[in-house]
């Protein structure tokens, strides 16, 4: 099983850790990727288990402010059934970028449909996208109308274009453990990472492999 405790700390919210994964996938969009792991193992976990879930990690990855946060659970609450399809929406959206960045990975060719999942997300995104002023120039802002129940989808499908379109995204990596399967971005120097946490999963993968050759070694004595 993944070493969860070693690299998240309790959630306030009952049965997620979602306002406690750690962020280290170079980009906001791996990071919700990273929402879950060990897909397709017998220790698939997924922490994004409802609206509450994915208010907290948005919170937690600076998506939104507490008030913003306050605002939408209390939204979700009026309308429950909304609240839920916006979550069944951040599922599939989250699916298709852990699928279409897993697949350039490894130098796959990734799914269309998945490409199309991720567009329809900008689309839905992009009217709501401002310039603003900034101390240095101009920023990227997002509508501050009546709270809307997908405002933390929008910035999402927006980095999501953005590490697209960008030279990085040859650097984009999966974890070679597939008990985890998380992406991130690889800026080492000779661009040789392999994990996602050297910590976790890389000792994870040595603690194996010494297993291995100790049970070998067993055998031919």
């Amino acid at each position: 099983m993944k070493n969860i405790a070693a690299r998240r700390e309790a959630s306030p919210i009952p049965g997620t850790r979602a306002a406690t994964l750690t962020l280290l996938g170079g980009r906001v969009c791996l990071d919700f990727a990273n929402m879950a792991h060990g897909r397709g193992t017998e220790n698939h976990t997924d922490h994004l288990i409802d609206y509450a879930a994915l208010i907290a990690w948005s919170r937690h990855a600076a998506l939104l402010v507490d008030s913003q946060a306050e605002a939408l659970l209390r939204r979700a609450k009026q309308h429950p059934r909304a609240a839920k399809s916006t979550r069944e929406r951040a599922l599939a959206l989250r699916e298709a970028i852990h699928r279409y960045f897993g697949a350039l990975a490894h130098r796959r060719t990734p799914d269309a449909h998945d490409l199309a999942e991720i567009n329809e997300a900008l689309a839905t995104a992009l009217p709501h996208a401002r310039v603003t002023p900034a101390k240095s120039g101009f920023q990227w802002a997002w509508d501050e109308g009546e709270p809307a129940l997908d405002r933390m989808l929008w910035p999402i499908a927006r980095s999501v274009a953005d590490l697209l379109t960008a030279r990085e995204l040859t650097r984009v990596k999966q974890c070679g453990d597939p008990e985890c399967g998380w992406l991130f971005l690889d800026l080492s120097k000779n661009g040789s990472r392999r994990w996602c946490e050297m910590e976790v999963c890389g000792s994870r993968a040595k603690a194996r492999a010494y297993y291995a050759r100790q049970k070998a070694a067993a055998g031919e004595d």
